[in-house]
């Protein structure tokens, strides 16, 4: 008797993202007036809002509070069998509930309505069933049921609950461009995280300025350049026209490469060696994004420069690194 064959894992994967992501697809159709109502419900709140849900939905609700509370906006998580032994006490008029129920049958949710009616909080249900009994007595309901789940038995919440994760996200972002929620916003709400320190830093906070800066005027004999670059330590300097513009770059590699043609050098001046249109970058953005400019052109410095176009700092690779940007 030949051995059972085992199953192919890969396939097993791969019916399940298909099923995941086709679920979370299939919410597009579903976008209607009712989302834009769940928003501006969101959007209205003057207390918090509280997420609720039994099981695999009271997980999904969870990360949906989380999601909410780091982008703007004050949620938090009730669990609803805590709720009717005393948690119910955590709501407040002018509160907003986002209930999650895939059969909207869930008892324990259902039991909890009777006191949030009571206080005139109003509630946004995402779930698989509109009809349900929980649907009728919530003011906005969104339909985020799926054809089967990932389960083989078609059982365990797998497809239903990344719906629903993806129609909390959908929320909280829509709720985060509205509110116009800015880098350091963001960075204010992760002051530890990695994510924090990416959105916090700023190239005005790490550049280089003054006499720190490298430059030289487009006439400097090409002998004082290299003591420039040799004193400020950058690996290059900027070159500068009479009105103080920026003309161009030198850095090591070029000097290399000119000495290596054979050509004669000592008659030269930073107009005839320098690079034209460097890579330059604004004082106001972010240093994450001075590191992938730098990262995706392979090179280690970035050129500050006003409206004028006048060098006014210089931020370095390792600058950026130093701050833990990444």
């Amino acid at each position: 008797m030949s051995a059972e064959r085992a199953p192919d894992v890969r396939k097993i994967a791969e019916r399940v993202f298909r099923l995941e992501a086709d679920a979370i697809l299939g919410l597009i159709p579903k976008l209607d007036e009712r989302f834009e109502e769940a928003v501006e419900v969101l959007r209205g709140c003057g207390g918090r809002v509280i997420v609720t849900g039994m099981g695999k939905s009271g997980l999904i609700g969870r990360k949906i509070a989380a999601t909410l509370a780091s982008t703007g906006t004050p949620a938090y998580f009730l669990h609803p069998a805590e709720g009717v032994h005393g948690d119910l006490g955590m709501v407040a008029r002018g509160d907003v509930v986002v209930a999650l129920s895939n059969s909207g049958e869930t008892d324990e949710v259902l039991a909890i309505l009777p006191l949030l009616k009571r206080l005139g909080v109003p509630i946004v249900l995402l779930t698989g069933n509109p009809g349900s009994a929980l649907a009728r007595q919530c003011e906005v309901v969104l339909d985020v049921g799926v054809p089967e789940e990932a389960c083989p038995m078609n059982l365990a919440p797998t497809s239903s609950t990344t719906a629903a994760l993806a129609a909390g996200d959908a929320l909280a972002l829509a709720l985060l461009e509205l509110r116009g929620l800015r880098p350091e916003d963001y960075a204010a709400l992760h002051p530890r995280g990695a994510l924090g320190w990416r959105s916090l830093f700023r190239v005005a906070d790490l550049m280089l300025t003054g006499d720190a800066v490298p430059i030289v005027p487009d006439t400097t004999p090409l002998r004082e350049v290299i003591v420039e670059i040799t004193q400020k330590r950058k690996g290059m300097t900027t070159v500068v026209d009479r009105e103080g513009r920026l003309l161009g770059v030198i850095t090591d590699g070029d000097l290399r490469r000119l000495h290596l043609s054979g050509g004669p050098i000592e008659s030269l001046t930073a107009a005839q060696v320098a690079s034209r249109e460097p890579k330059v970058i604004r004082a106001e953005d972010l240093a994450a994004k001075a590191l992938e400019v730098m990262e995706t052109w392979q090179i280690t410095s970035l050129v500050i420069v006003d409206q004028a176009r006048r060098p006014v700092g210089l931020i370095h690779m390792h600058d950026v690194l130093r701050a833990k940007i990444v």
